[in-house]
């Protein structure tokens, strides 16, 4: 890692640069199955829904969010999952590994017993790659689910890993 970050929980004051960090990403269309029009009050409302918990990486500023949830409820409550998004000027310089790191850790202490990613973009190389990195198997693909802005319909992977 090429910076010292800290991890910590988000508060309302980190809404400007949580923002700052999902708007390009939504608005790239390439990555989250979220429409890219949103607006900043349903973004930060989908990155804060009720049952997540948010994170921030900083190294000074805030150069990375994450949020922590359970996967399902009930029977399947047991299963964590995250998002995570990295600033662009702080791409390639470990925070999204360190976020998940972070991330395994606090399921952990949470008691999940798993996590799971419901749907990477398989185009997503890199994050696949990273993931593969930090434990995570493919445990299917979806053929064709994600209508991608450039490349069109693509598949994305449900990936695994057990705490």
């Amino acid at each position: 890692m090429d910076i010292a970050l800290t991890i910590r929980p988000a508060s309302a004051a980190d809404d400007d640069a949580i923002w700052t960090i999902l708007e390009p990403v939504f608005r790239a269309g390439e990555t989250y199955p979220i429409p890219r029009d949103i607006g900043r009050a349903d973004a930060l409302a989908y990155w804060r829904t009720p049952g997540h918990t948010v994170f921030v990486a900083a190294d000074g500023a805030v150069v990375g969010t994450y949020y922590l949830r359970a996967n399902q409820r009930g029977g399947g409550a047991h299963v964590a999952n995250c998002g995570y998004m990295t600033a662009a000027a702080a791409t390639g310089r470990g925070v999204a590994r360190a976020m998940c790191m972070h991330s395994l850790e606090a399921a952990r202490q949470r008691g999940f017993t798993a996590m799971q990613f419901n749907f990477v973009v398989a185009t997503n190389e890199r994050a696949v790659r990273l993931w593969q990195a930090c434990g995570f198997a493919v445990a299917a693909r979806l053929p064709n689910v994600f209508q991608h802005p450039r490349l069109g319909f693509v598949d994305a992977l449900v990936m695994l890993r057990t705490l």
